[in-house]
């Protein structure tokens, strides 16, 4: 190290991984910021340095000096063999720089303490590292069967399990050539064990709870937040709702809410209408996807969020970034660095997640096409979030009644006759009962067959489900693909409009 590297060390001001001291005295401070270096991304520490100015002063170095160095690196645990260096500086003599260069421990070495405390590294700013994230980094280092993903669910079997989204999923898997074609025809306890959910012993994880569990009660961690506040901060909201469940149970949940307060717009496309989301849907799915399966699960006070602003929407989730991301560098080309990998191969398997990094970017291609800006990613001690702007203002207000309509209505101004009446009437009952079955948390093919009486799909879809979805009453959770297994129909702001009105 010499005065002219350290020189263009320190060209600019601090960052994530350079911190600047003027003297030893801030010495404690210092190693705080080698601790926190050491379970983030590695660094630089140099006394010496005016942080303001960047001006190179360096001090004078006696024993004593390097005595108290030597007794302040001796508290970083685990112990670590520390070079110091110190660098003659040439218009002060007598004072030296003393520079101090550290690797990143990596992610799955037991995490560093600073005097009996870890830190990490939040761009510029050394804070203390969470307790959640100091627990998942510490089990992960003796092993992956200390992961939580990894453990035995104590108390549930197979039949706890949700069968048709395990088959679902896998018939998807299947369709992308991501599974094999046998596994149509195996049972539900070889489709587990052959999406690793099972220990060597045949006990179920906690993956396998995270992902298909039917009642969750046992796992208040399970929980997506979900709000629409008034205005631009959290002061006043509108609506203010939780949804427990699994993977898929609160990916529906999060679908349904961003389908009910964000506002869509459609256009005619060949025969068939196409309902938008004012911010792509497959942006959004993808984001909430990621939010869900890469968070922190131990933690049982942990949870997802989703906040609706006028100008904004934020998806967070406990829990950080991968040590080898950064909040820019994440929108680049990167590679995958799941946070829960068992859980992350089953969704990728079974298409709901893509690998090799690149849902960021499909993220962003898709915001791109909707002529949207580039989502922004954001990460404190304890979450990451990621923020969609909104294009325009979208102040929350009522929606003006308006008298409903059927789909099936040619010519609303013709006269009416006692039978004719009646059978309006009878429509608008059908009508009634279908957008009360969707309602607020949405609903699939089957659910609406059942709550209609109809065992006719094909004629059900061409009587109920089109024309709704053309007259713009309802939309589908999963526009670009109509068959898809997990398929649900949500209400649009016109299908609530009606429903107020029936």
């Amino acid at each position: 190290m010499t005065i002219e590297n350290i020189q263009a060390l320190i060209h600019g001001d601090e960052t994530r991984t350079l911190e600047l001291k003027k003297t030893t005295g801030e010495l404690k401070d210092g190693m705080r910021s080698v601790c926190a270096f050491l379970n983030t991304a590695g660094g630089w520490l140099l006394f010496g340095i005016a942080p303001t100015t960047l001006k190179i002063l360096g001090q004078e170095v006696t024993d004593n000096t390097r005595k108290e160095i030597a007794r302040e690196i001796a508290k970083l645990e685990p112990l670590i063999d520390q070079p110091v260096e110190y660098i003659d500086v040439p218009d002060c003599p007598g004072h030296q720089v003393i520079a101090i260069h550290v690797n990143a421990a990596g992610y799955w070495n037991a995490p560093y303490t600073y005097d009996s405390k870890p830190y990490i590294r939040i761009e510029s700013t050394t804070v203390v590292m969470p307790r959640d994230m100091f627990e998942d980094r510490l089990m992960r280092s003796k092993g992956n069967r200390y992961k939580w993903e990894d453990q035995v669910c104590e108390g549930i079997t197979i039949a706890d399990l949700e069968e048709q989204r395990i088959r679902g999923g896998v018939r998807l898997g299947v369709e992308r050539g991501r599974m094999p074609e046998s596994s149509l025809m195996e049972t539900t306890e070889s489709l587990v064990e052959k999406l690793k959910l099972t220990t060597p012993d045949g006990k179920l994880k906690n993956a396998a709870a995270a992902l298909f569990l039917h009642n969750t009660s046992q796992f208040p961690q399970f929980l997506l937040r979900m709000a629409r506040f008034r205005g631009t901060n959290k002061n006043e909201f509108f609506d203010n709702q939780r949804a427990y469940g699994n993977f898929f149970t609160l990916l529906d949940a999060g679908m349904a809410f961003f389908f009910k307060h964000l506002s869509i717009s459609g256009k005619i496309v060949g025969f068939t209408r196409e309902e938008k989301l004012e911010v792509p849907a497959e942006a959004l799915r993808e984001a909430l996807t990621n939010a869900l399966c890469h968070r922190f699960f131990h933690n049982t006070s942990s949870s997802v969020g989703i906040a609706i602003y006028d100008d904004r929407i934020e998806i967070e989730n406990s829990g950080h970034l991968p040590e080898e991301l950064t909040t820019e560098t994440i929108k680049q080309s990167h590679h995958s660095f799941p946070q829960n990998p068992t859980i992350a191969d089953v969704l990728f398997k079974t298409t709901f997640l893509e690998n090799w990094g690149s849902g960021v970017g499909r993220i962003i291609d898709a915001c791109r096409e909707a002529n949207l800006p580039e989502p922004e990613y954001n990460q404190n001690a304890s979450f990451v979030w990621v923020t969609f702007r909104r294009t325009t203002i979208q102040a929350y207000s009522p929606s003006t009644p308006t008298t409903p309509t059927t789909p099936q209505d040619k010519n609303p101004s013709t006269p009416t006759t006692p039978s004719t009446s009646k059978r309006e009437d009878a429509k608008l009952k059908r009508l009634r009962t279908l957008l009360s079955t969707i309602g607020e948390n949405g609903a699939s093919l089957k659910v609406l067959m059942e709550a209609m009486q109809r065992k006719d799909r094909k004629g059900f879809v061409s009587t109920y489900i089109t024309p709704n979805i053309e007259t713009g009453y309802i939309a589908m959770l999963y526009p670009e693909t109509p068959n898809h297994p997990m398929q649900s129909y949500y209400l649009t702001n016109k299908g609530r409009e009606a429903l107020n009105n029936l």
